[in-house]
């Protein structure tokens, strides 16, 4: 988040409290831009009760805005906001489900979703697993997997040094449509890696991670689902990944 010396944490926390915004915050986690009438529907709220909302997140440097026309559209201030939020779900029980729809719901946000600019849930966990196991990344520790290291926090994004790229990471990646030499020309850094917070396992983030889910959106494997988040895998993605990494495209099968 934008450093705002007027502010502690406490005033952060305030931010993320209150339902409403809290359900705003989710809506452009996924890293979209929406104007207020969008958020305000997300929230259930009027877009007057939206628009105040929206200023305390613009003042709180949660939000930014930006106009087109006679139009602006919010969208999250930098990934820390994103991390915060899912470090937050991590912490918070799974909602109780209590009507097909609800389970419904639940079930595709476990399966795959985004968490801001790459993938998570099952999908994301299973990715970055094949990853491992294809030599793209090569463990730094003895844990040679993506579950949770004794110490991680059920928090965003992992400190570093859980994982290096490997030899032919290149090479690798170019099958998922990666240049890597591009990903690691950007400013952001190449590798991060979140809990997520459905599966407790790590899932990957960081350049290299964003460039996979932009990947795949360009494919065509994947496409929007009902919900903000919400991912659904096409016939093309689940062939995709099935080639690149059959234990991942035994999972999709399953």
């Amino acid at each position: 988040m934008a450093e705002n010396p007027h502010q502690d944490v406490s005033d952060v926390a305030a931010i993320f409290a209150d339902r409403a915004r809290a359900r705003m915050i989710g809506a452009l986690i996924d890293g979209r831009r929406l104007p207020a009438s969008r958020l305000a529907a997300e929230a259930g709220i009027s877009a007057a009760t939206a628009s105040g909302h929206l200023r305390k997140m613009l003042d709180g440097h949660i939000v930014q805005v930006e106009v087109s026309g006679r139009h602006r559209f919010y969208y999250l201030a930098d990934q820390q906001v994103a991390t915060a939020y899912e470090a937050m779900s991590a912490m918070t029980p799974l909602p109780s489900v209590t009507s097909l729809r609800a389970g419904t719901r639940m079930q595709r946000l476990r399966s795959a979703r985004t968490c801001y600019d790459h993938f998570a849930g099952r999908l994301g966990v299973a990715i970055t697993a094949a990853l491992i196991d294809s030599g793209v990344l090569v463990p730094l520790d003895e844990v040679a997997d993506t579950r949770r290291r004794e110490g991680d926090g059920l928090s965003s994004q992992l400190a570093p040094g859980h994982f290096k790229l490997g030899s032919d990471a290149a090479a690798e990646l170019h099958s998922w449509g990666v240049d890597l030499a591009y990903v690691e020309s950007l400013t952001r850094p190449t590798l991060r890696f979140c809990l997520d917070w459905t599966e407790q396992r790590n899932h990957l983030a960081g350049a290299l991670g964003a460039a996979i889910l932009q990947a795949a959106r360009d494919r065509e494997w994947i496409a929007p689902g009902p919900r903000p988040r919400e991912l659904a895998i096409t016939e093309a993605g689940a062939a995709g990944f099935a080639r690149l990494a059959p234990a991942l495209g035994e999972q999709l099968a399953g």
